[in-house]
């Protein structure tokens, strides 16, 4: 036999064993997910005081606690979803509904897109995974609402309802947390935000009114909306204060419908020189068919729109419009049902409103 090899020996033959067991086993250590138990050995404390971190009660004294979440931290320890569920009866996901959009709202309203935007990134801040669902449809709706009374969600943000939608009532009898992102038309007993649909709109035609306008109409949206109906009651009230009478076309919050309500205006009241529309997007609209019938803005016929979208000061002339805090509202919901979540107040609120002077009036 050659002098550098030899014949293995049983003590090399135990080493080796051994030597692998120790890798194999540290190899599964490593795979193994740290456990509830491994976290409250670490900790030298119970399961159960354990178990109470992790799941965000707050009846663990601070010492405790902070003692409890180094061994977290220390074993990489990740609460199991699914046993957390079960513990603290959540999913920690709330869904965002939004109920029987009108035409081109998905595609064509960024006040839509700002809304569902800044509610998501305050539900994410908290923690929340959002769920965005469409209830458009009998059958949709009837799909919300079992998924909804199921308990796959925590809470529930509804927006852009209209006045026979049978969502609220149906949601507000389930025990599940419901926040309106605008009043509701229906009678449910459900919190809302909204902003000062009623003052915006006073503000908007008392400033036509200061501007020597005589004969003021409207472009209203939806009257099964509660924002349209309160802008359009503001409208009518302001006139008949001042002895004027009203000029009323209906759209429904779109471009091609405020075109369309304009022209319809001018048909019926060729003599009127200004017009208060009940959103940005319809206010240019009528400033497009304005433009077309050969009527010159502010000139000939005042325009002052509702929003403050971002287009407003690009429209020619820049538009004259009602600021309604859109993305304020849409976080003030969400606060709202992370309030309610963990027993908070369910006061429905509503935001001021501001008129932005610009060319257009």
């Amino acid at each position: 036999m050659p002098a550098d090899l030899h014949a293995a020996s049983p003590e090399d033959g135990a080493l080796w064993q051994h030597e692998t067991a120790q890798r194999n086993g540290l190899r599964e250590s490593k795979m193994r997910r740290p456990t509830l138990e491994a976290v409250a050995t670490r900790a030298g404390v119970s399961k159960s005081t354990v178990s109470r971190v992790v799941n965000g009660q707050t009846t663990v004294a601070s010492d405790i606690r902070d003692l409890v979440m180094r061994a977290v931290n220390d074993l990489g320890y990740v609460p199991n979803p699914a046993a957390r569920s079960l513990v603290t009866r959540r999913t920690d996901s709330v869904a965002v509904i939004v109920s029987d959009p009108p035409a081109g709202l998905l595609s064509d309203d960024p006040m839509f897109s700002m809304v569902v935007r800044a509610a998501s990134r305050e539900f994410e801040a908290a923690g929340k995974q959002v769920m965005l669902m469409l209830a458009g449809s009998p059958e949709s709706l009837l799909r919300t609402r079992q998924f909804v009374t199921a308990g796959h969600v925590d809470g529930v943000m509804l927006v852009s309802m209209h006045g026979a939608d049978p969502l609220p009532a149906a949601l507000a009898g389930t025990g599940v947390p419901v926040v309106s992102h605008g009043r509701p038309a229906v009678t449910a007993e459900l919190p809302w935000v909204d902003n000062d649909n009623v003052g915006g709109a006073t503000q908007a035609v008392r400033h036509l009114l200061d501007q020597g306008r005589r004969r003021i109409a409207t472009i209203s949206g939806p009257l099964d909306m509660t924002a349209a109906q309160d802008r359009l009651g503001a409208y009518r009230e302001t006139l008949r204060e001042t002895g004027r009478r009203s000029i009323v076309a209906i759209g429904d919050f779109t471009r091609i419908s405020g075109a369309e309500a304009m022209a319809q205006l001018l048909e019926d009241d060729p003599a009127l020189d200004a017009v208060f529309a009940a959103n940005d997007l319809m206010a240019i609209g009528a400033m497009r068919a304005l433009r077309q019938a050969g009527r010159r803005v502010p000139d000939d016929v005042a325009v002052v729109g509702y929003d403050d979208i971002e287009a407003a000061l690009y429209t020619d002339p820049p538009l004259t419009t009602v600021r309604s805090p859109m993305a304020d509202q849409a976080v003030a919901s969400a606060r709202l049902l992370l309030g309610m979540l963990e027993g908070g107040s369910t006061a429905s609120v509503t935001l001021p409103t501001e008129l932005v002077v610009r060319d257009s009036a």
